[in-house]
């Protein structure tokens, strides 16, 4: 069995300052984000939308994943914990964040974004839907340099059963690369050529709905189940009863009309 090589989360440091591989996996993120998104403004569908216009879009986006992210985990999560500790909640630096969360902080600030430049929601959510999984996989491969979010018990004759020796000794699933693999590049490539061609506004959104949250409920099956509201369930996670919401908003949004060209 494969055993995880328990970097060292810091990746350099110059005195007392250190540079966390966390960090860097969030800066690849977002040059990944400015590099496709000037890509896309480009193209002819896209392009209303200028350089300044990413920047800002980015901006708005890092604001919406911190603080929903943040809100995320002490709601969906965490809240006993944190209504006993308060001020715990602005504790960013200790971790503690939630995708589901992000998401939601991120669509507010998409709004805002779009109400303030005289834009639809989901024109600003159809372009940048194809932007995020990289940076998701950034995120996960951080995940798994840190050794967290590890998976469930695995067969040992699995080929790349992992121990985690800070858990256990037992062989897992090594959770975060599937999710690397599955809600970053396989989905990446998916919205990628699903977005080249013009697409009736909030169908692009859509299928980041239905594949995120499609990609995430099978990945949770390999998964630790975190902690959530309900307890810990090996049945149904906390993950999965978040992602389901997901799906269905996204076969809305997908159905409701036509993927044509608006």
């Amino acid at each position: 069995m494969l055993i995880h090589p328990q970097f060292d989360p810091i990746a350099v440091s110059f005195g007392p300052l250190a540079v966390r591989w966390y960090g860097l996996m969030y800066l690849a993120g977002f040059a990944a984000f400015i590099w496709l998104g000037r890509r896309r403004a480009a193209s002819q569908s896209w392009h209303t939308m200028s350089s300044q216009d990413i920047d800002d879009l980015l901006f708005y986006g890092v604001l919406g994943v911190v603080l929903g992210g943040r809100l995320g985990q002490v709601l969906f999560y965490e809240p006993a914990y944190y209504l006993a500790h308060p001020l715990e909640i602005l504790a960013v630096w200790k971790g503690g964040m939630a995708f589901h969360g992000g998401m939601l902080g991120v669509f507010v600030a998409m709004a805002l974004w779009a109400r303030k430049n005289g834009k639809t929601f989901f024109q600003v959510t159809d372009f940048i839907a194809p932007l995020v999984p990289l940076g998701l996989m950034a995120g996960r491969i951080g995940n798994f340099i840190n050794g967290e979010l590890w998976g469930r018990v695995a067969d040992p004759a699995l080929p790349w059963a992992m121990i985690f020796p800070y858990v256990d000794q037992l062989p897992r699933h090594p959770s975060p690369l599937y999710q690397a693999a599955g809600e970053g590049l396989l989905l990446f490539i998916i919205l990628w050529l699903f977005s080249a061609r013009q697409r009736a506004t909030g169908v692009v959104s859509g299928m980041f709905m239905i594949g995120y949250g499609s990609l995430r409920f099978a990945a949770e099956f390999f998964r630790e189940p975190d902690h959530g509201i309900f307890g810990v369930s090996y049945v149904v996670s906390m993950g999965q009863w978040l992602s389901l919401p997901m799906v269905l908003f996204g076969l809305w949004l997908v159905l409701r009309r036509p993927a044509a060209a608006s």
